[in-house]
């Protein structure tokens, strides 16, 4: 069974709207053991197809997730990437800028982190956050340090432009972009946070913060949609993966990253007529 990932593709020719994209649609799973079949399925050719991405060393995947707390973000990566080989992948978190990266432009911190050919590099939050949860609370824009200039309505345009160009660049370079948005409603987010006070093998992920933030869940979803709209690009779609069911986006999730690595069309690279010559002069010296 082939998911249809296309239709939660966001390419920038059509303006949408998070208000009527669902956060939840029909199962695409019969069951549970039929999700785990689905999924370690996806996790074997994702492994397969990362070891001709490692391989090749020609090309970079840089797998993008944002969403809000508790819509899966860590669940999605450790499940659909649970069979890629460590020395292939490697997954940065981004948390509030340290005094160091304040004093850099906002795309420093994730840029140093970026990954070299032949990798995956996963962003769990990223370089999108400085439109986000900037733009929601004015008051992180100030302790940036920006001159007075950049600090009015303006900076979300440049600073949308810059990731535009940004991710541009790096297409043109060999890095393949996957951007995720995982899309969960209110409710769903709210049902989660209270399993992770009701259970205490999740009280551990419980942050008072997330429920503070709540109270800005419409200007997050405002902050989201234009941010969506303005940087989804041909070569740099967004995905608006319905998130309410974690299995079902996590089997849409794996679909979009293996379709991604098959579109690449990588192949393990093949000797010529005199290595292949050095080669089997070798074979016969080992016997």
């Amino acid at each position: 069974m082939k998911i249809d990932a296309q239709r939660f593709c966001v390419s920038g020719e059509h303006r949408v709207s998070l208000d009527s994209w669902p956060t939840q649609i029909g199962k695409v799973y019969r069951s549970k053991q039929h999700y785990r079949e689905l999924l370690d399925r996806h996790v074997a050719r994702l492994s397969a197809r990362q070891q001709v991405l490692f391989a090749s060393n020609s090309h970079a995947v840089l797998l993008i997730f944002q969403a809000m707390d508790a819509a899966g973000k860590d669940g999605a990566i450790k499940h659909v990437m649970s069979g890629v080989n460590p020395q292939g992948c490697q997954v940065h978190s981004y948390q509030h800028p340290a005094p160091v990266e304040l004093r850099h432009d906002f795309l420093w911190r994730t840029t140093l982190d970026l990954p070299e050919r032949g990798q995956i590099g996963i962003f769990n939050r990223s370089y999108y956050e400085e439109v986000l949860i900037a733009r929601v609370h004015p008051e992180i824009l100030r302790s940036e340090g920006l001159p007075r200039a950049a600090r009015d309505e303006t900076v979300w345009r440049e600073r949308y432009r810059s990731i535009r160009n940004l991710e541009r660049h790096l297409s043109l370079n060999g890095t393949r972009i996957i951007k995720i948005f995982l899309h969960i409603s209110q409710e769903e987010q709210r049902k989660r946070l209270l399993k992770r006070i009701d259970d205490p093998r999740k009280n551990w992920k419980f942050s008072l913060a997330d429920v503070q933030e709540r109270a800005y869940w419409s200007a997050y979803m405002r902050a989201y949609e234009e941010c969506i709209n303005r940087t989804s690009t041909p070569a740099s779609p967004w995905h608006v993966v319905p998130a309410d069911d974690k299995k079902n986006a996590r089997l849409i999730v794996s679909q979009i990253v293996l379709d991604t690595l098959c579109e690449l069309k990588l192949r393990y690279p093949r000797a010529d007529a005199r290595q292949r010559e050095a080669l089997l002069a070798i074979r016969q010296h080992l016997g």
